[in-house]
């Protein structure tokens, strides 16, 4: 894991790039998300109606359904042109709402892509029960799906993905939390998913080792960029943009790199703040602008954008082995969108 811990060199604040942009993977998926989406709205129904009602109020409320798009573009990368990935992308995306309802129970949010969290609205017991229902879902289609490589990689990616959460749980306002530490616990409750949604394409299309590997690769290395912006977001924008409670990090004492960098290089003074704002005993909007000065001062969510670029960089060059196409050119840029995106 201390391997992959790299210097973080201040970026030339002064050099203008062009805004990376999700439309040209949107533009890819956006006939397969059709067929998707019909996927997950068929499976999302029950008899009993509490089920959909929690359900629709998360997935129909936005968010950026990137797990999915990147299964159906992996597709295309490879020349798949069967159906499979329609019901496989979706099991992804009931998967990753599952987790979403769950770790909106763990964490007490009262916020969720910019409404209300499930939990506040429908209670915890109803939104536990219903994450478990989705999970249940995801395992049907990979059963549907008929292949036993498909289906031992996401079931593998969702154990990873729940013991990244408890130990994530486990590092909570633990102030010596290691960025190495930290970058095994992101990998695990983030980057696992990422990387399975789009290996399956590749054991889908039937490709060779190489090819799986490289879309595992793209996948699981996009996953930490994509969790690293998010950990420099809530110290770095205003809760519209967010979608979210800005702090709730903060006030959940979660060790995340922009608090790891900052304590790291803050005063023994600074260090006692941090100690105290971690344990749970300085938490309020005060303490809050606090932990964001302190950050800022030390330039922090840059160097968390700097370490994401890294891996966003390790995700386009992992693709470098499949011929140019717009499928490769998309997610290329998916990698950096992820890393320049605000919310």
């Amino acid at each position: 894991m201390t391997a992959d811990i790299v210097p973080l060199p201040r970026p030339d604040r002064n050099r203008v790039e062009p805004a990376p942009s999700l439309e040209p993977m949107l533009a890819i998926a956006a006939q397969g998300m059709n067929a998707v989406n019909a996927v997950i709205l068929a499976r999302m129904q029950s008899e009993i109606p509490l089920i959909p009602a929690l359900a629709g109020h998360l997935i129909s409320g936005g968010g950026k359904r990137l797990r999915p798009m990147l299964t159906l573009a992996g597709a295309e990368l490879v020349g798949y042109n069967g159906t499979r990935q329609h019901k496989l992308a979706a099991a992804v995306e009931f998967i990753h709402t599952a987790t979403l309802l769950h770790d909106d129970v763990v964490d007490g949010s009262d916020l969720r892509r910019g409404k209300a969290a499930a939990n506040i609205v429908f209670g915890n017991p109803a939104t536990v029960l219903v994450g478990d229902f989705l999970f249940s879902r995801a395992f049907e289609l990979m059963v549907e799906d008929g292949s036993l490589k498909v289906l031992r990689i996401l079931s593998n990616a969702s154990a990873v993905i729940a013991e990244g959460e408890v130990d994530q749980l486990t590092a909570q306002r633990r102030i010596e939390t290691s960025e190495g530490r930290y970058l095994q616990i992101i990998r695990a409750k983030t980057a696992a998913l990422f990387a399975a949604a789009t290996r399956i394409a590749a054991v889908v299309a039937e490709c060779g080792e190489d090819q799986e590997n490289a879309l595992d690769e793209y996948g699981r290395n996009l996953g930490v960029a994509f969790q690293l912006v998010d950990d420099a977001i809530d110290y770095d924008s205003d809760a519209a943009a967010m979608g979210k409670t800005r702090g709730d990090d903060f006030r959940e004492g979660k060790m995340t790199l922009p608090v790891i960098l900052a304590y790291a290089r803050g005063t023994e003074d600074e260090r006692s703040f941090w100690k105290a704002a971690i344990g749970g005993h300085r938490t309020s909007d005060a303490d809050l602008a606090e932990a964001i000065r302190l950050i800022a001062k030390y330039d922090a969510v840059v160097a968390t954008r700097e370490r994401a670029r890294h891996f966003a960089q390790r995700a386009i060059d992992a693709i470098s082995i499949f011929p140019e196409s717009r499928a490769r050119a998309a997610m290329a840029e998916a990698a950096r969108f992820a890393v320049a995106r605000g919310y």
